[in-house]
């Protein structure tokens, strides 16, 4: 039954359009380069490292479907404890800066965590773990599902598309009827 699920959620996921998946459609900043088609994602992107940064951030966007991927406090909880404190203990929930808003009548929450990725599993993030890393995360609740944005990468390069980041979610709308 659980490879039932993921075969479902990545057909779902890859039959999604990179600016459009789960009734949503949004707007990346074009600065932001499309990559190819991954597994269990509706879209992944590049952020270009700022000056100083000597790795890209990565956005990635998840869609597993109606129903699927989890409440939303569970996802920010799993999102925070990717992260680690510079002496390797696990970072709280306090740790994490939190907001819950609404964007276009949607309901969205973001999260905005830092500190020393460790990622969450061999296909979830680095196989060694890298200090001074940043996520900002949005979850939107769509009428179809909730849409998982993702950015992580050097806190630099995070901080810089910070704008991009919030225009992007702000331009998150349902899609228009077929």
């Amino acid at each position: 039954m659980k490879r039932l699920l993921t075969v479902l959620a990545m057909t779902v996921a890859m039959s999604a359009s990179a600016e459009e998946a789960g009734g949503l459609t949004w707007s990346a900043p074009p600065e932001w380069a499309a990559q190819p088609p991954r597994p269990m994602r509706a879209a992944t992107y590049k952020v270009p490292a700022v000056k100083g940064d000597t790795e890209d951030a990565e956005l990635a966007v998840f869609y597993f479907g109606q129903g699927q991927g989890g409440a939303v406090d569970a996802n920010v909880k799993r999102w925070v404890a990717q992260f680690q404190k510079p002496d390797g203990k696990p970072l709280e929930d306090k740790d994490a800066k939190t907001k819950q808003e609404k964007v276009n009548g949607l309901p969205v929450t973001t999260v905005e965590v830092k500190g020393t990725y460790a990622g969450g599993g061999p296909m979830m993030g680095p196989s060694t773990p890298k200090p001074h890393f940043k996520l900002r995360g949005a979850i939107v609740e769509g009428p179809e599902g909730a849409i998982f944005y993702k950015l992580t990468g050097p806190e630099k390069t995070v901080n810089g598309a910070e704008k991009g980041f919030r225009k992007m979610v702000e331009s998150v709308k349902p899609a228009p009827k077929k």
